[in-house]
């Protein structure tokens, strides 16, 4: 009963080899939307279960936030050349990626460990991020991404700011009007 604990752990450690396997397959294929959803649904299931089987912890936060972060950066490096953003668009992702870059930085300099916050803008990120493929085709490319972009630079200043200003680290720390 012990290896039960490892559980969601190891459907985060799926979520990274889906996002990995999402650079060896054609964009926008099959076996793509395949290990896409994979991703998706490994993410929702991997904290469901921690929560349900009372198995959460920090390591398991952290590599949560590690497997979104390689996801992310694997899905930007594959969309950004495919759908030809005009330069603006790219500017603003490469400073939300700065300003992530920097509560980053500052977690660690601040906490001496890894400071991901699971914010609810952080979590609206990751739901509008993964419909990306979706919604563009309904929205068009660039309506998707100011949208996407203006819910980011929300969810990246208020991580940045509450890295700055907390005393302690709270990874699951709603907002940044919250404790």
């Amino acid at each position: 009963m012990k290896s039960i604990k490892y559980v969601p752990n190891g459907i985060t450690i799926i979520r990274i080899f889906a996002s990995v396997s999402l650079l060896l397959v054609k964009p926008f294929s099959a076996f793509f939307f395949f290990f896409y959803l994979t991703c998706g649904i490994s993410d929702v299931l991997d904290g469901y279960i921690a929560r349900k089987m009372d198995v959460t912890s920090k390591s398991g936060q952290v590599l949560d936030s590690i497997a979104d972060l390689i996801f992310i950066s694997i899905v930007l490096s594959i969309f950004i050349p495919i759908m030809n953003f005009p330069l603006w668009i790219i500017c603003w992702i490469v400073v939300i990626a700065v300003i992530r870059l920097l509560s980053i930085f500052f977690g660690i300099v601040r906490y001496h460990q890894l400071a991901f916050l699971h914010t609810y803008a952080n979590k609206a990120t990751g739901i509008i991020l993964f419909f990306f493929p979706f919604l563009f085709s309904v929205l068009g490319k660039e309506i998707t991404a100011i949208i996407i972009c203006c819910i980011a630079s929300i969810s990246a200043a208020e991580e940045l700011i509450i890295n700055l200003t907390s005393k302690t680290l709270h990874r699951d720390r709603g907002s940044i009007f919250s404790k």
